[in-house]
């Protein structure tokens, strides 16, 4: 679940789940909403990407 991707993310790099929706340009709640409704689309994962520089490959692995 992605959701669980980026708690442990926070995790390793010391952010709460509000400063990383800051540091990727997504709305306050945005983290907690994939726990319980899935997923982020195609364009947040890329903003994901570009603000923490983890490759897509790691974020989407095993998702599908």
């Amino acid at each position: 679940m992605f959701y669980q991707k980026v708690m442990e993310y926070c995790k390793e790099n010391n952010l709460t789940v509000v400063a990383f929706e800051r540091k990727c340009g997504l709305s306050n709640g945005t983290v907690g909403g994939w726990k319980t409704n899935g997923n982020p689309s195609l364009n947040t994962v890329i903003k994901i990407v570009k603000a923490t520089g983890v490759p897509i490959e790691k974020w989407v692995e095993g998702l599908v």
